[in-house]
């Protein structure tokens, strides 16, 4: 997901992408330990997407506060 896609979405919507995103990575993560994953890359996009996501929810919530 892009920068800017995500800056467009509400705190609460970007909350909520969060979690299921964190969901899905664990799921991955499950599913590549039992057998290996054919792009391992994938794993990778999904912890930077995360962190991109955590650190624009941080920005607007110190912008609010």
């Amino acid at each position: 997901m892009k920068t800017a896609e995500i800056r467009e979405l509400t705190v609460a919507e970007i909350a909520e992408r969060i979690e299921t995103e964190k969901a899905n990575l664990l799921r991955a993560k499950l599913n590549h330990a039992v057998s290996p994953v054919e792009n391992p890359t994938t794993l990778k996009k999904a912890r930077r997407d995360i962190a991109r996501m955590m650190t624009i929810l941080a920005q607007k919530q110190n912008v609010k506060s």
